[in-house]
């Protein structure tokens, strides 16, 4: 026996069947973080938390990253900095920052003169198109930048 009246228009089931969606719709709503991506700001406060009041200046470090990354899941990254790698002259820490992934931290890489060269490579995921930071801290406490925007056509996370 079908379980419906026709006088009202609408069976039980598919009343349910609505009222379940309809709830589950607004579970979604209510229960899932929205999007979320860096700004410039926050890359601005996380370099800030990582320097202090050292205000970071161009030279001395390079950034090499492609133009334009075809698919955001895997962009290499180099990094490279003008340093003897010394005793008393060397670079402490190099620090990746991107102001368009969900957070603006990407990598952290601490360097002593054992390393002998203040170079790193690696891979980042990249959500969009957006800026990715080069900071290196040097053993006199000066701070080098170095920036470029990458744009991506395929975005690596969820994007």
């Amino acid at each position: 026996m079908p379980n419906s009246n026709p006088a009202a228009g609408i069976s039980r089931r598919g009343l349910l069947a609505t009222a379940g969606a309809g709830v589950i719709a607004a579970a979604g709503t209510v229960f899932l973080p929205p999007p979320a991506h860096a700004t410039v700001e926050a890359a601005t406060k996380f370099m800030a938390s990582l320097i202090g009041n050292r205000t970071p200046v161009a030279g001395r470090v390079k950034l090499t990253m492609p133009e334009i990354a075809e698919n955001g899941n895997t962009v290499p990254v180099a990094v490279t900095v003008d340093s003897p790698m010394t005793d008393a002259d060397h670079v402490k820490v190099i620090h990746i920052m991107a102001d368009g992934n969900p957070a603006p931290e990407v990598a952290s890489f601490h360097l002593s003169p054992a390393n002998g060269r203040a170079e790193i490579t690696t891979r980042m995921r990249m959500s969009t198109t957006q800026n990715v930071w080069a900071v290196a801290e040097m053993k006199d406490g000066s701070v080098y930048i170095d920036k470029t925007e990458v744009k991506v056509t395929i975005g690596g996370c969820g994007g």
